[in-house]
């Protein structure tokens, strides 16, 4: 699993993030993108105030702003690396020919979401104020690793007395992975996970029967240009929180645990049959979007673990999370080593023939 911050340190950041974010709610009328020779930024235009809010602009937001205008992704980025001035007037144009309410949530003077007027928010300060004392009531259960990024919360969270062995010494534990995204790019979500004592990887638990989903309150624009404080956002929905309690407390599930430890168990006895193991290794990885870069790490771990089953071949995945630079990347790929964990036995065999 990979470092994040310490838990003080995350506590920290969200209470500086808490007091330095803001978030608008104005028509796309009101926005102007320039290029100033180095980067893009938007304008924020009160009109009423005549006051202008000059923010920087990061990828969430790019990718947004593209999205909500329709101009494929493609196109968007090469525009904005090599002909910057026909982004911009690409879209401002659309501000002003297709106009709509849109929420630009901002954070030291750069904008981070660019979303529908009716998203829904559910802060991090909140959630974490929410569960961490439910964490802290269960027993042993410790906070192995956490962070806050550009797209999102995590909070991972380890239960030693839900601990067993997939094959002697090799002991497992049980754990909840708890996400949030305040900048559209998922709901807020708590997920079983794995933690794999002898190599500190971290397996998420990633299929539908297991996600549990809540979203944060609407908003109301009833006026063209509005501004969000902490302290307006502080009149939470008491309820929500509550949910978001009870959802932390049903995720640390014994049946689910001992369910995702069988799989392990039989994923053991998943034998790579070729001796072509790079190529089993990159096949494995085109089918699970992994770059080049990514796939050569599995094959040096796999190699060093010395297991070469399926198994292994899902630790390789996780431990090779740990050493990627991207947290949400690192995560993603602990759901992925999941993912290869439940492969189907007959494509695990096509893999083996493909490869062979």
């Amino acid at each position: 699993m990979k470092n994040g911050r310490t838990l003080t340190e995350l506590a920290i950041e969200l209470d500086r993030q808490r007091n330095a974010k803001h978030d608008y709610l104005l028509d796309t009328r009101n926005i102007t993108m320039d290029y100033t020779g180095d980067s893009h930024q938007i304008v924020l235009h009160n009109r009423e105030k005549n006051l202008d809010t000059v923010l920087g602009v990061n990828e969430v937001a790019h990718r947004q702003i593209g999205a909500a205008l329709g101009i494929p992704a493609k196109y968007y980025d090469k525009m904005r690396s090599s002909n910057p001035d026909l982004l911009t007037a690409n879209v401002n144009g659309w501000f002003n020919h297709t106009p709509s309410t849109r929420m630009v949530r901002t954070l030291d003077g750069t904008a981070r979401a660019f979303l529908s007027e009716r998203y829904r928010r559910i802060d991090n300060y909140e959630i974490a104020e929410a569960v961490l004392p439910i964490i802290s009531d269960i027993k042993d259960a410790r906070v192995e690793s956490c962070e806050v990024t550009d797209e999102r919360m995590y909070i991972k969270v380890v239960n030693p007395r839900l601990e067993t062995e997939v094959v002697p010494g090799d002991v497992v534990q049980s754990g909840i992975l708890i996400t949030n995204s305040e900048v559209g790019m998922g709901s807020m979500a708590v997920q079983p996970l794995v933690y794999r004592l002898v190599c500190s990887n971290g397996m998420v638990v990633n299929d539908a029967a297991t996600r549990r989903y809540h979203i944060g309150r609407g908003n109301e624009a009833g006026e063209d240009y509005s501004l969000y404080s902490t302290a307006t956002l502080a009149a939470d929905d008491r309820a929500l929180m509550l949910k978001v309690q009870d959802t932390v407390k049903a995720a640390v599930d014994q049946v689910r645990f001992e369910k995702v430890v069988e799989m392990m168990r039989a994923a053991k006895g998943a034998k790579i049959t070729t001796n072509d193991i790079p190529q089993m290794v990159e096949l494995a990885s085109a089918d699970y979007g992994m770059t080049k870069r990514e796939s050569s790490g599995i094959l040096d771990h796999l190699i060093r673990g010395g297991d070469f089953t399926l198994y292994g071949l899902a630790n390789a995945v996780t431990r090779t999370a740990q050493d990627v630079e991207s947290y949400d990347r690192s995560t993603e790929m602990e759901s992925i080593g999941y993912s290869i964990l439940g492969m189907s036995r007959s494509r695990w065999n096509q893999l083996n023939a493909v490869a062979a």
